[in-house]
């Protein structure tokens, strides 16, 4: 494996980020703040605790989930349309760099900015809320799968989006509402029992009912099915970036 090139890809892609660290460092900040003014002081004034934690540190995981998989696909969307734009990706795939070096790089680098976002959105969680991780290992475990999978779904977005609109389509229309309606800032047990069940096909649920389960010990849905659901969504990414490689599908058009 040519780790120079893989180097040379994070490095140049992990320099365009910290020139924007301060923006990028702000914005999660803001954001975050904001969720607990709303959320924690409106909705929180109505619901005191869920399932014996309080509705300011239940929301947490959920926060973090948000934005962790939103930064992910972002970035990762960007930093491959990016060079397919200006026509650069050209002389990547003629370079002596195979598609998996190709992909650790960019991908790498996109799991790497989520995770700083993410760590962000917690240390300023703490700030609002009393925060206890029973499992703090499975917290780390789950955060760095979330980062890579959705990392490689960014990266296929990234091949398959033919303008700049394209880029923000899926996380705007298919991510952001998967994420509120799969449990983010609430339990699915308050739900009724017919909505119960609809929302099990929502993927999204058992990635922030594991991560919840990192935090508080409490799940919607058994540990087991939370780690299967995500190692499955990264394998089938993994297969999918493998076959656009492959065939050379909207790389080589």
């Amino acid at each position: 494996m040519n780790l120079h090139a893989i180097w040379a890809i994070y490095r140049f892609e992990m320099t365009r980020f910290f020139r924007t660290l301060l923006q990028s460092f702000v914005s999660p900040v803001i954001s975050t703040s904001l969720y607990f003014v709303v959320f924690g002081a409106a909705i929180g004034s109505r619901i005191d605790q869920v399932e014996g934690i309080s509705y300011g540190a239940f929301i947490v995981p959920g926060l973090i989930m948000l934005s962790v998989m939103t930064q992910a696909i972002s970035n990762a969307s960007f930093g491959i349309y990016f060079p397919k734009f200006i026509g650069t990706i050209y002389e990547l795939l003629s370079a002596p760099v195979n598609f998996l070096e190709i992909v650790v790089g960019y991908v790498g680098a996109a799991a790497t900015k989520a995770l700083f976002i993410g760590v962000v959105i917690l240390g300023t969680s703490a700030l609002f809320v009393d925060l206890h991780i029973q499992h703090p290992f499975a917290m780390v475990m789950f955060l760095l799968l979330t980062c890579l999978s959705f990392a490689l779904l960014g990266f296929i977005i990234g091949i398959w989006a033919k303008n700049f609109e394209q880029l923000q389509l899926v996380p705007l229309l298919v991510v952001t509402p998967l994420v509120f309606l799969g449990g983010s800032f609430y339990s699915i047990s308050m739900l009724p029992p017919v909505w119960q069940a609809i929302t099990m096909f929502n993927p999204v649920v058992y990635l922030i009912s594991g991560f919840r389960w990192a935090f508080f010990g409490l799940a919607d849905v058994s540990i087991g099915l939370s780690l299967l659901a995500i190692g499955g969504f990264t394998a089938l990414c993994l297969a999918a970036i493998w076959w656009i490689f492959r065939t050379g599908w909207r790389i080589r058009q």
